[in-house]
């Protein structure tokens, strides 16, 4: 991955009036995520163990609106999506942020105006957004869930359900990698022995199967289908098949949808990241909660404090991608994870700092986070 473009700001990323940092000031480092649904944005310090987050900021927006029937972002999702990043860049100066890595993935990637709208972004609010490949994608979701794997399993399947595709990593947790310090962490070098991506998320299914007046299981059955339709073909991940036959493995969930539905099972009358993050539960656990949903409209899930307005036409898509990877890797356990590709960005962001370039010497070689919150 390039180096990330500096804070916006003055000539110089930070040379802005009022940017300075004081003397002792712990340095801020941003992480932007412009997907298909959301915008998100997390500010953090270093620390010993990883890092501490000063600030947060998520805001649907729906960039990809529409993509799949028409191929290009909406002037209204683009105006959407432009009104949240000048809130990020905002921040992201308020904060005085060292570095920032800013990036944006499917819709961007899928658009045909993907790469225009990249350049108003850096015109309009001086972040320079990176459109970022499936497997940078993968990669930084699987560093952002590192600290979540339970190390007395041998493997984990990742799942990172994002609106317009779906990322699968399949984690070796015995290969090495996984306990590097912080500052010497390198997204390539994790144990992903095979990873997938396909260009289904919950925006995109929801807009391909629309819902109508009412959720049915039929419905719900055709959205599982056509998603394991797209993974079952899939062949490099068969050597981990064994493992994950004699219940040594488990999955990792990652998505707002996931979230939502953990949020339900446990039946809080508001969303608590403090207890849904790191959450286990039974694959039983996520067939029911899925079921209780099909039981609602969209008005009345809209009313669950998990889910809300937002997400409300949204969550059974994202209940149906879930439902087709447990049915094709099949495991009993699913741990929810508030966290991600911004956590594993934030991560590439603070070991960068400390890599020197290698000096030439007479004779010999140059010399030469896991989020604990």
């Amino acid at each position: 991955m390039s180096e990330a473009p500096r804070a916006p700001g003055g000539p110089r990323g930070q040379g802005g009036q009022g940017s300075r940092r004081s003397p002792g000031e712990q340095p801020c480092y941003a992480a932007l995520d412009l997907g298909t649904n959301n915008c998100r944005l997390l500010v953090a310090t270093p620390s010993p163990r990883g890092f501490r987050v000063v600030e947060a900021y998520s805001r649907i927006v729906r960039l990809g609106e529409g993509l799949s029937q028409t191929g290009q972002l909406s002037d209204a999702a683009m105006e959407r999506s432009m009104a949240a990043l000048k809130v990020c860049a905002e921040k992201i100066r308020r904060r005085k942020a060292i570095r920032v890595k800013a990036v944006a993935t499917q819709a961007c990637r899928g658009a045909a105006n993907g790469t225009e709208f990249v350049r108003r972004v850096a015109e309009e609010t001086g972040l320079r957004l990176q459109i970022i490949t499936p497997r940078e994608e993968a990669q930084l979701s699987v560093a952002g869930c590192m600290s979540l794997f339970d190390r007395e399993a041998d493997a984990a399947l990742v799942v990172d359900v994002g609106g317009g595709s779906t990322e699968l990593s399949w984690v070796d947790l015995r290969g090495g990698g996984l306990d590097a310090k912080p500052r010497q962490f390198e997204a390539w070098k994790l144990p992903i022995r095979a990873w997938l991506s396909i260009p289904i998320g919950v925006v995109t299914l929801a807009e391909r199967f629309p819902e109508g007046e009412r959720a049915d299981d039929g419905w719900f059955r055709a959205m599982v289908e056509e998603v394991k339709s797209r993974i079952s073909a899939f062949p490099h991940a068969a050597p981990m098949r064994k493992t994950f036959d004699a219940g040594r493995a488990h999955m990792v969930g990652t998505s707002g949808a996931i979230t939502s539905l953990a949020g339900l099972h446990l039946g809080l009358p508001r969303y608590d990241r403090n207890v849904v993050d790191g959450l286990w539960m039974q694959r039983s656990d996520c067939e029911a909660a899925a079921g209780r949903l099909l039981q609602l409209t969209a008005k009345e899930r809209a009313l669950e404090p998990c889910i809300g307005a937002d997400r409300a036409d949204l969550v059974l898509a994202g209940a149906a991608i879930l439902q087709a990877v447990q049915e094709l890797w099949p495991c009993s356990r699913v741990r929810v994870a508030d966290r991600g590709l911004r956590e594993g960005l934030l991560m590439s962001l603070m070991s960068d700092r400390q890599k020197r370039p290698r000096r030439r010497r007479r004779g010999g070689a140059g010399s030469a986070r896991t989020v604990n919150a």
